[in-house]
């Protein structure tokens, strides 16, 4: 194992490129000299209109949405432009986090409109979902959908209906076919798939793997791979602090 302690000096972070260098990947570049890159691994599509209507869920019937990602807020709306149905005023959203809430001004008058959110999960939303248990919600999501949310609905007896309205997809990584990184660090299982769509035969060899989450350390391991830098962990809540902890033991 200790001739895999070799320095680092280039990570590729399998996410799309941030839009400024306010993040704590440029910081972490900047203090340990490192050449960090960015390349998202993974890509959403959205589904067609004429596939939604063979789901048989008529927009209508809903009082309530329930969104867990940007994603989800693009292409329910986007759905509804296809569908030509026009959002009720008194439609009501809840959203798993404040930042998606405002992000709804993309599409809706904020102020004039109902909207709740809670700080990360569903069961923050709890206390809120609590007064609105009556309403019928829409739950829309991708076909790899969150599961933890789901699960807190079902759980709790909600009456909602999940709408597969994104589809994850690989992205095409052939340009990366003869470029090799010191680390490369992972957030999904689906980035893992990926790697292996595009790149049947690769070898990890002296590459180490970062991965973010307990099913992206399942799907690193059920791959054959070695997991050298997981995240999170008591001592590093965050993928920059596991990968700048690392560093400093391999950097000396």
């Amino acid at each position: 194992m200790e001739d895999r302690k070799k320095k680092v000096k280039s990570i590729l972070v399998t996410l799309p490129k941030p839009e400024n260098d306010k993040n704590p990947y440029a910081e972490l570049a900047k203090k340990l000299n490192l050449k960090i890159d960015f390349r998202s691994f993974i890509h959403v599509e959205g589904v067609p209109a004429k596939d939604f209507r063979k789901e048989k869920i008529n927009l209508a019937d809903f009082s309530a949405v329930i969104f867990t990602s940007r994603n989800s807020a693009d292409h329910f709306f986007r759905i509804c432009e296809e569908m030509r149905f026009e959002v009720p005023v008194e439609m009501k959203y809840f959203c798993l986090s404040e930042t998606i809430a405002l992000y709804l001004q993309k599409y809706i008058q904020y102020r004039k409109r109902k909207i709740f959110f809670g700080k990360q999960t569903a069961s923050d939303l709890a206390e809120v979902l609590k007064k609105h248990s009556g309403e019928k919600f829409l739950y829309p999501c991708s076909d790899v959908a969150a599961e933890e949310t789901q699960k807190f609905l079902l759980e709790n007896g909600y009456n909602f209906t999940p709408a597969v309205l994104f589809r994850t997809v690989c992205s095409d990584l052939s340009d990366l076919a003869e470029v090799f990184y010191d680390v490369i660090a992972f957030f999904s299982p689906s980035s893992i798939q990926s790697l292996y769509k595009n790149f049947p035969d690769f070898k990890q060899n002296n590459t180490r793997i970062a991965a973010f989450g307990a099913t992206t350390h399942k799907a690193v391991l059920e791959a054959g791979l070695i997991l050298d830098i997981p995240a999170p962990t008591p001592v590093a809540p965050s993928m920059t602090m596991a990968i700048e902890q690392y560093c400093k033991i391999v950097n000396k």
